[in-house]
């Protein structure tokens, strides 16, 4: 009898344990369970509900950061400028090592060749980070992705800082660069969260904040390295890393992956069915392929020029080139807020590469004989490019195709990008070593004519299929619903009202134009998430069949007076 009881006692908590706090069957305790691994269950409940506790303190996010549907979080003027300094400390990583390459080779006792290695491993970690990493943005929920990438990047770090192994170091490198690809994330989720009236000027801060910390992670490490020890940059990255990791957990939205039972082979895939889908991607690729090699080109090139005849500076003064480009990223944001937010992303595109090319012309044929040459292309060039590339990335976001892929085409995009860097270096180098500063200067003035060429062959409001053309005419100005890149005739304005009543405009047109239906799908990814929450309109019989006979009646009418003014021409 005892016996019986002990045992019916332990089914009885076998089945308690199988049910979860809320009382829902867990499916880790099936009730179906035999006594023997109910009580195994019962034995290891203890240890399972532990790490469920440190799971749920892990993961544990403040209110005001979490996913409500019924109130989305807005994109605060606050929460940009926390991704402009996570951007700026974050990207800074790749570019501590570039100024002391020489005290490495001292304190890991390697040659100069031997210590160059570990920027071009540091670029190559973040080339597999854009192309491996980035596209899971698409499959996991972003808040998630960008605090654990930044806490891996942070916990490895630690060995940068206290290895004494030169080959342990360069290792630890190729992994920190490919987990510093989280400006990367940030970049194509401000475009996706900013209004459509400040999506360029949005983004414009994040890249500005990009670019901030390629110049003061070479400034702060020089300066750092002169009066301590090269180390101490490294603990100071260190300590940054983790006060944004801290920043993010506290202030960083949290959004809901936007493709959840996406295949992460074939998301990898769809970044190449994307260059042959979508011709308005492959015209912002190869742009800014055209004008990411003139950036290069130029900063490779510069310091042999400014460090031979008539100029002989000092690596110092060289240095210090590098601030002219501060200038050209506070300037940024305002000239997004002006003319890539009121103007189609064409007509900023092809603005900033007309003074990119005004910079490239100036320094070219004037570098060899005043040092305000190189100073003026510094400047204009900078601004050019943020320019243009705000503006193509701009244009990519509003791309109703690509709303639930942005990561992937932004994959896309770097990748055009970092391959016109190499072939700026590449093919700027060789160019001045054989002819010298004016010509590496005109192959620069070349790729930007092939640019300008490539931004001619489409118009901004030519169809999503379409490859050539300029159907749609030449208005620069953006539409009335901040769509950059319309599919619609000019004359035709769509107006969406709270009740999700399309109504058709045309201007200069009294006659109904049969195209105008045509419009109304175009558009219709501005309401279709609100349309699946409306109920339809009910309309009863006799409404119906009064509103036909109406209908008739204007019918006959409109008849009647044909009738009636063809009779008076006669």
């Amino acid at each position: 009898m005892a016996t019986t009881t002990t045992t019916a006692d332990a089914d009885a908590d076998a089945a308690a344990g199988s049910l979860k706090h809320d009382g829902q069957p867990d499916p880790e305790f099936p009730s179906s369970q035999t006594s023997i691994s109910s009580k195994t269950d019962a034995t290891s409940s203890p240890l399972r509900s532990t790490w469920q506790r440190l799971f749920n303190i892990l993961t544990w996010m403040p209110p005001r950061c979490r996913y409500d549907p019924a109130r989305p979080h807005e994109f605060s003027m606050g929460l940009n400028l926390l991704f402009g300094f996570a951007g700026t400390f974050t990207v800074a990583n790749l570019y501590y090592n570039h100024p002391i390459l020489n005290i490495l080779a001292e304190d890991f006792h390697v040659s100069y060749e031997q210590a160059s290695v570990i920027p071009t491993v540091m670029q190559g970690g973040y080339a597999a980070g854009l192309l491996f990493i980035c596209p899971l943005g698409d499959l996991f929920r972003i808040r998630f992705m960008v605090l654990a990438l930044i806490f891996i990047c942070a916990t490895v770090w630690i060995g940068l800082c206290a290895t004494s192994s030169f080959s342990v170091f360069t290792a630890l490198s190729f992994i920190c660069a490919a987990t510093t690809v989280t400006p990367q994330l940030m970049v194509p989720l401000a475009g996706a969260l900013a209004p459509p009236h400040r999506r360029a000027s949005a983004i414009s801060i994040v890249m500005a904040g990009l670019m901030l910390g390629l110049l003061i992670a070479r400034i702060l490490s020089g300066i750092v390295t002169q009066y301590t020890n090269w180390r101490n940059i490294y603990w100071l990255a260190l300590g940054l890393q983790y006060l944004i990791c801290i920043l993010l957990y506290l202030f960083l939205p949290d959004y809901p992956s936007k493709n959840p039972d996406l295949n992460y082979l074939h998301a990898l895939w769809t970044i190449i069915q994307m260059f042959y889908k979508y011709p308005l991607l492959v015209q912002a690729c190869l742009i800014s392929l055209c004008t990411s090699t003139t950036f290069t080109n130029f900063w490779t090139t510069l310091t042999a020029l400014l460090s031979s005849p008539p100029y002989n500076y000092s690596s110092v003064i060289i240095g210090l080139f590098a601030l002219i480009g501060i200038g050209a990223l506070f300037t940024s944001p305002l000239c997004a807020r002006l003319v890539i937010d009121n103007f189609v992303p064409l007509f900023s595109v092809i603005c900033g590469l007309f003074i990119t090319l005004a910079g490239v012309l100036i320094g070219t044929f004037a570098g060899k004989h005043t040092v305000a040459g190189p100073i003026l292309q510094a400047f204009l060039l900078d601004l050019g490019i943020q320019a243009t590339q705000i503006a193509n990335r701009s244009s990519l976001y509003s791309i109703p195709q690509l709303h639930s892929s942005q990561n992937r085409a932004n994959t896309a995009f770097m990748v055009c990008v970092f391959a016109g860097q190499l072939v700026g270096t590449a093919v700027g180098n060789h160019v001045y070593a054989r002819g010298g500063w004016v010509n590496s200067g005109s192959v620069s003035i070349g790729f930007l004519g092939a640019g300008l060429l490539l931004a001619a062959v489409r118009g901004p409001w030519e169809t999503e299929t379409r490859w050539v053309g300029w159907r749609g005419g030449w208005n620069i100005r953006r539409r009335r619903d901040g769509n950059a890149n319309a599919n619609t005739d000019d004359d035709v304005d769509v107006d969406v009202d709270t009740n999700l009543n399309i109504s058709i405009n045309t201007s200069n047109n009294n006659d109904q134009d049969p195209d105008i239906e045509k419009a109304v799908p175009h558009h219709h990814h501005l309401t279709n998430s609100c349309i699946e929450n409306e109920s339809p309109t009910t309309t009863t019989p006799e409404e119906k069949e009064k509103e036909m006979e109406e209908g008739e009646i204007t019918t006959v009418a409109g008849a009647g007076d044909v009738i009636e003014e063809k009779a008076k021409i006669g």
